[in-house]
């Protein structure tokens, strides 16, 4: 190999390795890219009363018995619609649900994981279901988690719903103020149970899962670091 080749070898191997890094910076570095959640298919709200088991990440979890509870909570409140919103603060691991400027609630959360980031923005949601199972990842980050509690999906322009982005209950991990989810923000069931119920839009008739309508809009949820 002559000089001029070797130097041509070195330009080509240099090229390949400036597109290998920004590959894996955009693909790993959480403020490049956002997880690859997936809404589940199964949208109606009902439970599996036989599917007790969730596995997360290679682990069984015994699902608590909390997360069959039938009975809906009420939320007594006069604040009308335009003054709920939602804040999770992803810096502090926490969400404060507002009644203007008055705390309805605040409780710590898990949002995602650095290689599966929780997005930031303004969001609406646009679906609540009373339970759904919630499946994916990969290998040792696989989970198959049936009967998740309390879900209320959001999305807004850049974020689609098709994405499976919500608040939800949680019963795989209790170790809120930590990041561990895929995106989602995890709340501790009975938290996750109290916003569900205060959050638009309303059920009604006993309804298991409800979509935002313009008669029945969602309440804006706004993430942030």
């Amino acid at each position: 190999m002559n000089k001029r080749e070797g130097k041509n070898l070195l330009i080509v191997l240099s090229c390949l390795f400036i597109i290998l890094f920004t590959f894996l910076f955009v693909k790993f570095d959480g403020k490049k890219e956002v997880s690859q959640n997936i809404l589940p298919s199964d949208l109606s709200g009902n439970f599996n009363i036989d599917n007790k088991i969730g596995l997360w990440h290679g682990e069984k979890v015994q699902i608590p018995p909390n997360v069959f509870d039938v009975s809906e909570s009420k939320v007594l409140s006069v604040v009308p619609r335009d003054e709920r919103w939602v804040e999770v603060d992803i810096s502090d691991q926490k969400l404060t649900a507002w009644e203007d400027d008055k705390i309805f609630l605040e409780s710590l959360v898990s949002t995602g994981l650095p290689w599966f980031p929780t997005p930031t923005g303004e969001f609406n949601i646009w679906l609540k279901v009373r339970s759904t199972t919630m499946e994916g990842g990969e290998g040792k980050y696989y989970y198959n988690l049936p009967n998740v509690p309390y879900v209320m999906f959001f999305q807004n322009d850049r974020i689609p719903g098709s994405r499976g982005f919500s608040l939800h209950g949680t019963y795989w991990h209790n170790d809120f103020g930590s990041v561990h989810s895929h995106g989602c923000v995890n709340l501790p069931t009975p938290v996750a149970k109290e916003l569900y119920y205060w959050i638009y839009p309303v059920l009604s008739n006993n309804q298991k899962s409800v979509y935002s309508s313009e008669d029945n809009p969602g309440t804006r949820i706004v993430i942030h670091e």
